[in-house]
């Protein structure tokens, strides 16, 4: 079982930045592809970034590309979505998750997920 926890969430201005943190725990959990994930109110939750266990493959919705970043830490067992050039659009809860395979979270799948973080971009 892989825990997730994102942090780093919050309200900011069209054009600013925000930073999100995922801490993951449980056995191997650095082992696995970890990916971001966001659902606006009234919408599907839709993957947004992903990124393999070793860091070498990484995956970004169109929406998102040349704005956001997905990195790993695994030493610390930790994902980062750096934002940036935010937009309204973007609001939306942002969930962090867990997969064996990189493959299932460019699906729109994972076997674990956090809670979710809001990010609210005012226009």
């Amino acid at each position: 079982q892989v825990q997730l926890v994102e942090s780093g969430g919050g309200l900011v201005q069209a054009g600013g930045s925000l930073r999100l943190s995922c801490a993951a725990s449980g056995p191997a959990s650095s082992s696995y592809a970890m990916g971001w994930f966001r659902q606006a109110p009234g919408k599907e939750r839709d993957v947004v970034a992903a990124i393999s266990w070793e860091g070498a493959s990484t995956y970004y919705a169109d929406s998102v590309k040349g704005r956001f970043t997905i990195s790993r830490d695994n030493a610390k067992n930790t994902v980062f979505l750096q934002m940036n050039t935010l937009k309204p659009e973007d609001t939306a809860v942002y969930y962090c998750a867990a997969d064996g395979r990189f493959g299932r979270l460019r699906s729109r799948s994972a076997t674990y997920w956090g809670q979710g973080t809001q990010v609210t971009v005012s226009s």
